[in-house]
């Protein structure tokens, strides 16, 4: 039992001043190396440490092609090119994810069908999928949300019964499995992100792979200027349609490659001390604890958990207003917390039906389609619950600062029935 008043109602912090949570990744000599030798040469547009990139991260992952690009939503973006979509086309995707997982399908002209989610995992709920399945569906997008791969075989054998691509959106799971299977490698097409709060890190950036020769190509025709160069100008981007200036810089992608090439070493430091903390919280009263199973294990990416919603209820208290209370109070302790916002469907967009003007792109085919949010109440749940942290367990952080995590953790929710709850308005 941890003891103490808590810090919200005047008590002593848990987190003592000896403990300073320090961001990732560290910076090391490699990086150092790398990044002084793509200043040194001068191919900086796209130059040998983007070839290298992509090379090792395609050998590392097990995929034939790999483009490197500017960012995990312009990786996704050519996922969506890639699978063939055309304006009015349906993507089936979760109604839980981080924005882009969305705005690619749009950015495409195609129209997002939203899917709840299961609440053990957080992810796309395949029992829900064939439902949302029309005569204009053209691929699902699934998200490997958190660091840990959706249930991909049942997704799979849909696709294949309705013939459908599968675009992985792996953003945040690099080195995920299924069945012993990497993300990335199952789905026809796949993005992932190099954002600075990814387990691979390249400050920002993305990386589109496959093993498809023929969704590669269509993939990269969006990623230049596809819609102003002639078949005769030299270069093979020439699909017609609009093309997004989407490849990364020779600087960048040589960070990226440092951290690819330590990436086995310090993404297993990320996971002990996932582990470490899983094990500390353990039995932690009202405390749902993340998702990991034996057969698709969390890549150490985030530590996300959330309060059980039976506690709010009996109590009588709206679950995000009682979220909310919690983060404040952990914030108190000296733990700074964020919630989960993306509900995707409650975006305004989605809302309104209307991201390019007069109603574009559901005027083409589903101006009908509903996006009223009661449809996702096992995702809405998981949003007004969700706590997550993506810094506190990683590198250059190590047990010490673990520990004292898990103590404030405990120390709030051992003593929730005191901790304020936000009032409305």
């Amino acid at each position: 039992m941890t003891t103490g008043k808590l810090a919200i109602l005047g008590g002593t912090p848990a987190i003592g001043q000896d403990i300073r949570f320090r961001s990732w990744p560290a910076s090391t000599a490699l990086d150092e190396e790398l990044v002084l030798a793509s200043l040194r040469q001068d191919k900086h547009a796209y130059g040998p440490h983007a070839q290298a990139l992509e090379a090792e991260f395609a050998a590392w992952n097990g995929n034939t092609c790999c483009m490197a690009t500017n960012s995990g939503t312009a990786a996704l973006h050519m996922c969506v090119a890639a699978a063939g979509v055309q304006a009015g086309d349906e993507v089936i995707t979760t109604a839980l994810s981080w924005t882009s997982s969305a705005s690619a399908i749009i950015h495409h002209s195609g129209v997002p069908v939203f899917v709840d989610v299961d609440w053990a995992s957080m992810h796309m709920d395949p029992a829900l999928i064939e439902a949302a399945i029309t005569e204009r569906t053209r691929a699902i997008l699934v998200v490997h949300y958190w660091g840990v791969s959706c249930d991909m075989d049942p997704i799979m054998e849909i696709a294949k019964r309705h013939g459908l691509v599968v675009i992985e959106d792996a953003c945040q799971a690099h080195s995920a499995t299924c069945g012993g299977r990497r993300v990335g490698t199952i789905g026809d097409v796949s993005a992932f992100s190099l954002n600075q709060n990814k387990v691979l890190c390249g400050g920002e950036g993305g990386l589109f792979v496959t093993n498809n020769q023929a969704m590669f190509k269509r993939g990269k025709a969006v990623s230049a200027f596809s819609d102003m160069r002639p078949p005769h100008a030299g270069r093979e981007y020439d699909d017609y349609g609009l093309g997004w200036m989407y490849r990364t810089s020779d600087l960048a992608a040589a960070y990226a490659l440092s951290q690819l090439r330590q990436f086995d070493h310090t993404n297993r430091q990320a996971l002990e001390n996932w582990h470490h903390l899983f094990g500390l919280l353990e039995g932690t009263p009202h405390l749902v604890p993340p998702f990991t199973s034996a057969d698709r294990p969390t890549n150490g990416y985030a530590y996300v958990w959330r309060v059980d919603p039976a506690y709010a209820r009996e109590a009588g208290v709206p679950l995000r207003r009682l979220t909310e209370g919690i983060v404040a109070a952990l914030k108190a302790e000296g733990v700074e917390m964020s919630l989960a916002n993306w509900l995707l469907p409650a975006h305004s967009v989605f809302q309104a039906k209307n991201a390019f003007g007069h109603g574009a792109p559901w005027t083409y085919a589903r101006p009908d389609i509903s996006y009223d949010v009661s449809q996702f109440p096992v995702a809405q749940d998981c949003v007004d619950t969700c706590l997550w942290n993506v810094n506190t367990h990683r590198p250059p952080n190590g047990p010490a600062e673990v520990e004292a995590l898990a103590g404030a953790i405990r120390k709030v929710f051992e003593q929730l029935d005191n901790v304020p709850v936000p009032q409305a308005g």
